[in-house]
């Protein structure tokens, strides 16, 4: 007998166990196996309700995952309002949340005009790092000549300190925005192209080789695996690019500006005014804060499917 008559004698006794089964399944006086998911789509059907959306699961989980912080804030509020109002420092040193909060309403306008400086300077950096960034990655994953070229320039300009080169770019560019916006990049830059590059390179050969196989080409295989696979790395480090680029911004007002919250806070360390100081600190990290959750919306709506976002998932092996 052939190797082909082998294979066709296989079948057919695998389609006739398969009927032997079904047949006995349906036997007389034999129960009926049970599809607990129609039994659901049925009883919903009956009782005119739609299935329970997840939107209340969400919220739960979203209010489960701020108490605790919050009350670490609480915490951290009355430790400062102690320590402020019994004044085991002077008030010209750590003013009360009292202070700082009647500081914040009564300068409000300047202050709010001064914040929009610097979260446009915060938001334009990191869109610009973003970009770069990851058009550099995408150099350096797929060119090994790029990657042994680009590689050691990206790592020498990371290890340069920001604030050295701070006053050569407000000679380079003036007192504008412009210097501000180079320095968030410059600092922003570094984390997505290193998450980048991890990303890309974490996508499973066997998977490139089956696209390939498949007559896939490279800018397919780019959008259809090797992007989405890279997603997770780059998301964690867009998380850490938007916060730095505050830090950027920042830096670039300390060196020379007429406006924005580094602007302010130098003005607040000269006055000696501590709670314009305490103020200008809370606006910055309510920018950093915020920013932050709008990548962490982003990246829960662009890889709902990794394990990082998926409620319930264990990441121990314990």
């Amino acid at each position: 007998m052939t190797e082909n008559s082998l294979d066709t004698a296989g079948r057919q006794a695998a389609v006739e166990a398969e009927g032997d089964e079904r047949n006995a399944g349906s036997a007389p006086g034999a129960p009926e196996p049970i599809d607990s998911a129609s039994i659901v789509e049925e009883r919903q059907a009956g009782s005119g309700r739609a299935p329970r959306s997840t939107l209340g699961r969400r919220a739960v989980t979203f209010a489960d995952s701020l108490w605790r912080p919050a009350l670490v804030l609480a915490v951290f509020f009355a430790a400062w309002w102690f320590v402020a109002a019994r004044e085991y420092v002077p008030n010209y040193l750590v003013p009360t949340p009292g202070q700082v909060w009647e500081t914040m309403t009564t300068q409000w306008s300047e202050l709010a005009r001064h914040t929009l400086v610097t979260l446009y300077e915060t938001v334009l950096g990191f869109v610009l790092a973003a970009a770069l960034g990851l058009v550099t990655a995408v150099a350096i994953a797929y060119s090994r000549t790029l990657d042994k070229a680009l590689y050691p320039i990206v790592l020498f300009a990371q290890v340069i300190p920001k604030i050295a080169i701070a006053p050569l770019l407000v000679v380079w560019f003036g007192l504008g925005l412009t210097p501000k916006i180079i320095l968030a990049v410059l600092i922003a830059f570094f984390p997505v192209v290193i998450s980048g590059v991890a990303g890309l390179r974490s996508t499973d050969p066997e998977l490139l080789d089956l696209a390939a196989t498949m007559g896939a080409g490279p800018w397919r295989t780019f959008r259809k695996i090797r992007f989405p696979n890279a997603l997770p790395h780059l998301m964690a480090g867009l998380k850490v690019a938007v916060t730095l680029a505050v830090v950027g911004a920042v830096v670039g007002e300390f060196v020379g500006a007429s406006e924005g919250l580094g602007y302010v806070l130098l003005l607040a360390n000269g006055n000696l005014d501590a709670p314009l100081l305490f103020a200008d600190l809370i606006l910055m990290s309510a920018i950093g804060i915020v920013l932050f959750v709008l990548v962490e919306i982003a990246e829960a709506l662009l890889i709902p499917w990794h394990a990082s976002r998926r409620a319930g998932v264990s990441l121990t092996t314990s």
